[in-house]
């Protein structure tokens, strides 16, 4: 009785867990604008944008603290030759020697020390400091306008595939509504010629084109399968996605009236003419390196030697510190020569400025040019998905006619096939035709960098 009961509760678990799995695996519907967010946030390549313009915030906060000044300390103890002027030199930052110097060469080991702070602060740069702060400003505007373009185009290919993804999954219900049409006219067919009215050769042909449509009807789920897929990527989800909204096909958006580039709210001028800014911030930082730089330092160290002032030796003496010393100085540096070798930076810099005053132009010139296709592209796109009804309902009403007429046996198989791939090519093309006015509205706010020409007009 026991096994059988944990055998009916074992079953309860993995039913229920089944049912977990299937329904989260099941496609739910995302609004457009959360799809948009959702990629904004869980893209990796957005997201290391981010993280650079973190960096360069550091950058600047770490510019600004080049004011704070330095305080080394530093202890050093040595064991060398009572010798000639007793201690050794080494190559740090003190040389531990005191004792009066020896009357010949003694090779008896004594023990030196010193122990001392050094402050070094250059708190007058002569606009070098600001110079180099404006730089790393500028690297973060830079970088903040490179990550928001790079934003901006990754929600146009979003938007774009969100469109695709749409479209193929209308196309896939026109294809079932064909193959439907076609079984059932099938049946019907195949009722006439087993009463004799028409040819068995009709039944066959009508079965091919059967075949026809169940192969048109996968090759659209293929496809619509795919534009999910594409899209996930760019969501960066591996959750299925629904993108049933059929408002795109219900409607047309209004067109607006030929807008006009604004450069300082484009993410791609906005990202060239931070270059420029870019540019002549780090020229000016190089041109600042050829003034002076005043500083001041401060000092105070201790020594102690294993001699005695008599000469007489004790080298344990060394470990402790017998003199006690301070200093303190200004010093100003001029770099006489930093002209001969910046020069050419200088000029490499004015040189790179005025090519990315050029490359800003030519930007500007394609994306005028680009406004006004997208423009004729909107409105002819517009015109022509304003006709597409017509088409349709006059495709429409030619196959019934012809079905009837075939029917009747005033019309042979081929023009009732003709009349039925007209109607499927008329729904398919209906289809196409709204979203190529999407796609176009679409092409034109990424043209004039704003979205929100795109955005506003979705429900």
């Amino acid at each position: 009785m026991t096994n059988s009961v944990s055998g009916i509760f074992l079953l309860m678990v993995t039913l229920f867990s089944f049912s977990s799995v299937k329904s989260q695996d099941k496609p739910h519907f995302v609004p457009l604008r959360t799809l948009l967010k959702q990629a904004v946030s869980n893209y990796p390549l957005l997201k290391s944008r981010y993280y650079e313009i973190q960096a360069a915030e550091k950058g600047v906060d770490a510019s600004k603290r080049a004011l704070v000044p330095t305080l080394d300390a530093s202890y050093q103890t040595n064991f060398a030759t009572y010798n000639n002027i007793i201690g050794m030199a080494t190559s740090g930052s003190m040389v531990p020697i005191s004792g009066p110097p020896s009357t010949g060469n003694n090779y008896k080991g004594v023990i030196g020390s010193s122990a001392g702070l050094l402050l070094n602060w250059q708190p007058i740069t002569f606009g070098q400091r600001n110079a180099q702060v404006d730089y790393s400003k500028a690297g973060l505007i830079f970088t903040t306008a490179d990550t928001q373009n790079e934003v901006f185009q990754h929600e146009v290919r979003v938007i774009n595939a969100y469109l695709d993804a749409l479209v193929a999954k209308e196309m896939v219900v026109v294809y079932e509504k064909n193959k439907i049409r076609t079984e059932s006219n099938y049946a019907a067919i195949k009722s006439l010629v087993m009463s004799g009215i028409k040819p068995g050769l009709d039944s066959s042909m009508f079965k091919a084109e059967l075949s026809r449509s169940k192969i048109e009807l996968l090759n659209s789920r293929s496809y619509w399968q795919q534009s999910v897929i594409t899209l996930s990527q760019y969501l960066a989800s591996d959750s299925a996605i629904d993108v049933a909204d059929s408002s795109y096909f219900s409607r047309l958006p209004q067109i607006s009236m030929p807008a006009t580039l604004d450069s300082a709210r484009h993410p791609l001028l906005s990202l060239y003419s931070s270059n420029i800014s870019l540019s002549k911030a780090k020229g000016k930082m190089l041109s600042q390196t050829l003034l002076p730089t005043l500083g001041l330092w401060g000092t105070t160290f201790a020594r102690g030697s294993g001699v005695r002032f008599d000469g007489t030796a004790n080298a344990s003496d060394g470990l402790n510190f017998q003199r006690y010393n301070y200093g303190i100085g200004l010093q100003l540096s001029v770099p006489l020569l930093q002209y001969a070798r910046i020069s050419p930076q200088i000029q490499q810099q004015q040189l790179l400025v005025k090519s990315n005053e050029e490359k800003l132009k030519e930007v500007s010139l394609q994306l005028r040019k680009q406004l006004e296709m997208a423009d004729a592209t909107l409105y002819n796109a517009w015109s022509a998905a304003r006709e597409n009804p017509v088409l349709l309902e006059s495709s429409d009403f030619s196959y019934r006619a012809m079905l009837s007429r075939y029917q009747s046996g005033l019309a042979n198989f081929s023009d009732l096939v003709q009349a039925q791939y007209s109607l499927v090519r008329a729904e398919a093309e209906m289809k196409a035709a709204y979203v190529n006015v999407w796609k176009a509205l679409l092409i034109k706010a990424a043209v004039e960098g704003n979205l929100n020409l795109f955005l506003n007009q979705v429900n």
